[in-house]
């Protein structure tokens, strides 16, 4: 009823924007409203698909004159749907795909509807890369301003550690610049904040020399898990920080270039990221080789943007996704054997449980120098519950939530906001911890009305 309402008033969106205009009775809307999370099914009453900054204006300034919900996109993996809603409007910037390399100050800029992919294939080219995902579809919007945890995490640091500046539209449609300069109050919020300060339509970041690597993932059998993830445990607490590997449960897909004998088995997982010298890399990878056995072994020379987009194809866009997620300092004996009894019972091809290591450079900032609190934090988890066409998703929510439960006692009492549901004001506290009051201050000097709420929102003071 919402788009029907509208339809006479966004003929004057469309006369001061440049990009594209949506409703409902549009051919093309259906393909534009769908995200990542085929799980979240939401019918925005406009969809705004911006080319610049003025265009992000426009729509925000339409988006209060007629008191509608507002919701950002870049990306759209947001797990909880943040970057869609119900008979509102959404700022979609995922035609702002620009990325303008400085190879001599080693910076990058990117526009806010880029993904990780486009930054790293911009990068490349010089031998450069900025710390970002896992996988590289991912948003460079979303997951930076939640922290930013990838394979570059020991090495350089979080994403949001090698973040110089940003260009921000505000709730009252003013255009500013965030950075250690200027509006360092917003510059600190944005730095693992979420989305709840305004609108980025463009991020300046550092970049590093990374060009090829030494990686790729290692999987053993499941009856070797409780070994392989103990000796991992241990390992990369101390490993060189030009080392990084996270540990997970996967499925083995029906597909090259995994074996016929191990498709379809349950295993465990490490997939690791050398940058250090070459010549060094099976050295620096001898102790894992050793934990126990492998069924398969893929590491070995790439270039950066293959390992990052190694799993792009395993998680496609439109499945159904539920998640649940923790940090930890330790992960005991007790733990481990927790982990062990729920890899047992993965309840789907694509279900899983990652832990990324959070240490090394990661550690270097204080837990108050930005707004990412979790900066003793060792590891991060992630349980995830998948399915192909949600016939499965309350057996799956069952699962990851079973699991979480019987884990987060074992936990340091927060989650990293960029793998978690919609799980409300005290999620959001406990992710935040004692930075959050100061969170809320400047939530409320630029947003007091809360314009930006369909995030992890924070209150405004």
């Amino acid at each position: 009823m919402t788009a029907i309402r509208l339809e006479p008033r966004v003929a004057g969106l469309r006369s001061r924007m440049r990009g594209e205009v949506l409703t409902p009775v549009d051919d093309s809307y259906e393909a534009a409203r769908k995200v990542y999370n085929a799980a979240i099914d939401r019918r925005p009453a406009i969809i705004a698909r911006c080319v610049d900054a003025a265009d992000a204006i426009a729509a925000l300034r339409f988006a209060q004159e007629n008191h509608l919900p507002l919701a950002v996109r870049g990306g759209g993996h947001s797990a909880p749907g943040s970057c869609t809603c119900d008979d509102g409007l959404v700022v979609d910037l995922s035609h702002m795909r620009s990325v303008r390399v400085d190879p001599q100050n080693q910076t990058v800029r990117a526009e806010g509807g880029c993904v990780w992919g486009d930054v790293d294939h911009a990068t490349h080219a010089f031998g450069l890369a900025v710390p970002c995902g896992f996988v590289s579809t991912t948003g460079v919007g979303g997951l930076t301003l939640g922290g930013g945890i990838g394979y570059l995490t020991r090495r350089y640091g979080l994403t949001i550690d090698n973040l110089l500046g940003a260009d921000v539209v505000l709730a009252d449609g003013s255009y500013v610049r965030a950075s250690a300069d200027e509006n360092p109050d917003l510059f600190w919020a944005l730095r693992g904040g979420g989305g709840n300060f305004g609108i980025v339509t463009s991020f300046l970041f550092r970049a590093h020399p990374v060009h090829t690597v030494y990686g790729g993932p290692i999987f053993w059998p499941l009856s070797n898990g409780a070994e392989v993830l103990s000796q991992w445990r241990d390992f990369i607490l101390k490993a060189p920080e030009d080392l990084n590997g996270w540990f997970g449960f996967v499925t083995i897909p029906a597909t090259p270039p995994f074996p016929e004998r191990y498709r379809g088995e349950t295993m465990c997982v490490t997939t690791w990221c050398y940058t250090g010298d070459l010549s060094g890399a099976e050295s620096a990878l001898r102790p894992v080789r050793s934990f126990a056995p492998a069924a398969m072994d893929f590491c070995g020379p790439m270039a950066f943007p293959a390992l990052q987009s190694m799993f792009d194809a395993v998680h496609p866009p439109g499945l159904h996704w539920y998640w649940k997620a923790d940090f930890f300092r330790d992960l005991p004996e007790g733990a481990v054997d927790l982990h062990l009894r729920y890899a047992r019972t993965l309840p789907s091809a694509h279900s899983t449980m990652h832990l990324y290591p959070v240490n090394g450079a990661a550690h270097r900032a204080g837990r108050s120098e930005t707004a990412f609190s979790f900066r003793e934090a060792n590891f991060a988890e992630v349980i995830v519950g998948v399915d192909s066409d949600g016939s499965s998703g309350e057996r799956l929510r069952e699962w990851a939530r079973s699991y979480w439960s019987a884990l987060h006692p074992f936990s340091a009492g927060g989650a990293y906001v960029n793998m978690a549901m919609d799980e409300g004001e005290e999620f959001v506290r406990a992710a935040y911890r004692e930075n959050y009051p100061r969170l809320a201050r400047i939530k409320d000097a630029y947003d007091s009305g809360n314009t930006f709420r369909i995030n992890q929102n924070i209150e405004p003071a």
